[in-house]
């Protein structure tokens, strides 16, 4: 018996779903576009919050920005959550492997003792700062308007826990269980962390999630990281012979460069919408970041003593730099 088999081509009905058609056609939708486009609440809230009944739920209008499409703030990096997840599973991998690898060979013991109580000085503490940037972050994504700026903005948040729990890691690993309680002691009273600890207390007073996105992830972070992870951690400790810690704080440095592209691309096409959105981000991010390098020069002295003042100057004009090619003059 011969049996002839064919291959039936069965059309969809429909290519996506009814309101990513209506934004990008009728065509296949790829996951990011599934679970980030058109699915803010907008519609329906029921009430008025109660802490401040003049605004909506969700309300763009508590930010000074203006934007005729708040989904126009895409991540260049299309992180929807599957692929935030794993990409963050390869680095946790990494990390995982560079602190056992730096234990099991006791890298942390043969650090020369001065070198080893820069690093604790300088990291330990920061944990607290990271914590904050948690925090600035989650209310950007509860008050920020528009799924594509307000999701990276959660995994941000959630970034800046992990980082915050890697630096405990580190502290423990070099220092035990006293370097982070010496930690908190710093940043509560010591008075080279008094600066940055009030930066980071009076961000989380801004209501604006625009402006605390400038603060925070912008001016902040932009100055902190590459002074703290590539200039100390990365080129002034490693040369020295403390490379290890380079390697316990290698999520920070690629999370940092990682991200940077998706801050950069938000400034860009926000400054790029209207006159009025430039000159207020322009605004925001002279005022934030000069506080910013104010802040974080006494903690850079911590490692580079005299030097501090040119490496928080380089690394101010770097930034400004940066800031240029987004369209926002400085």
């Amino acid at each position: 018996m011969q049996i002839d088999l064919r291959t039936v081509s069965i059309e969809p009905q429909r290519n996506t779903f009814d309101h990513l058609a209506r934004r990008f056609g009728d065509k296949p939708a790829s996951r990011y576009q599934e679970g980030s486009y058109d699915i803010q609440a907008a519609e329906n809230l029921h009430y008025l919050p109660t802490w401040d009944p003049e605004q909506q739920l969700y309300d763009p209008s508590i930010s000074k920005i203006i934007m005729q499409d708040w989904y126009a703030l895409k991540d260049p990096r299309q992180f929807y959550y599957s692929t935030y997840t794993l990409a963050r599973a390869r680095q946790q991998d990494t990390a995982e492997s560079n602190f056992e690898f730096v234990e099991s060979h006791g890298l942390g013991e043969m650090l020369p003792p001065e070198l080893r109580d820069v690093a604790l000085k300088l990291l330990v503490p920061l944990r607290h700062a990271a914590w904050g940037a948690n925090q600035n972050n989650t209310f950007i994504c509860g008050y920020g308007f528009g799924t594509t700026f307000t999701q990276p903005c959660m995994y941000h948040a959630m970034d800046n826990l992990g980082v915050a729990q890697y630096l405990s890691r580190l502290g423990m690993l070099l220092g035990d269980l006293a370097a982070l309680d010496a930690g908190k002691e710093a940043w509560l009273n010591d008075a080279v962390w008094q600066p940055l600890r009030r930066y980071v207390e009076d961000s989380m007073m801004v209501r604006d999630p625009f402006e605390l996105f400038v603060a925070q992830n912008v001016a902040l972070d932009g100055l902190l990281y590459p002074l703290v992870y590539e200039r100390i951690v990365d080129d002034f400790l490693s040369a020295k012979g403390a490379s290890a810690v380079a390697m316990l704080t290698q999520f920070m440095s690629d999370w940092a460069v990682e991200t940077r592209k998706w801050i950069d691309a938000v400034l860009k096409v926000a400054a790029a919408e209207s006159e009025h959105n430039r000159e207020v981000l322009q605004g925001w991010v002279a005022s934030w970041s000069s506080r910013a390098a104010s802040a974080l020069l006494p903690i850079v002295e911590l490692a580079l003593g005299a030097d501090a003042d040119e490496a928080v100057g380089e690394q101010l004009a770097v930034f400004k730099a940066r800031i240029q090619k987004t369209g926002i003059a400085l």
